[in-house]
């Protein structure tokens, strides 16, 4: 019962969050909802007792985060971060509604195609252990992530150089 209520209320503090984070005209409050999100769902690791995915959330993307910050006051000017805002033109939040959907109805194809909801309840509460989360997130064979992180850490290097360079002062 007490897991019921806690999922709930992160789910809530998620979904407020991320609401929040994109409807927000100040980039340091969409910063700041979004590590809320980032924290909420570190929250539902913590909740499935898989701690190192917890863990692993809370370092790597609250530490990105933590980078948003630093390149948002670095790169953007001052007159945005006190405030001064763009207007939304309807037809780009008409764009963005449709794009919404069109990502809704592929989630649902895909599901139903693949059987996702058929083979769960099939297969009733069975979960997933820690050790085979970790050998396929460091494993190097067919379904491993090894080489994904590897090439996701060489971009972030790259974004990383990228913001410094465009930063510097000539």
């Amino acid at each position: 019962m007490a897991n019921t209520v806690m999922f709930f209320i992160l789910a809530v503090v998620i979904l407020a969050s991320a609401v929040l984070c994109v409807t927000t005209k100040r980039i340091m409050r969409a910063a700041t909802f979004l590590l809320f999100v980032l924290f909420g769902i570190a929250g539902l690791y913590f909740l499935l007792d898989y701690t190192y995915l917890g863990a692993a959330q809370i370092a790597v993307y609250a530490g990105g985060v933590t980078m948003i910050y630093i390149f948002a006051i670095q790169l953007v000017s001052k007159q945005t971060l006190q405030g001064l805002v763009e207007r939304m033109k309807g037809s780009r939040i008409a764009f963005g509604a449709l794009v919404a959907l069109v990502g809704f109805f592929t989630t649902v194809v895909v599901f139903l195609k693949n059987h996702f909801y058929n083979n769960f309840m099939l297969t009733g509460d069975k979960e997933v252990g820690m050790k085979e989360i970790g050998h396929a997130l460091v494993g190097a064979d067919k379904y491993g992530y090894v080489l994904p992180f590897e090439f996701i850490s060489i971009f972030l290097l790259a974004c990383i150089i990228g913001g410094i360079m465009i930063s510097r002062k000539e």
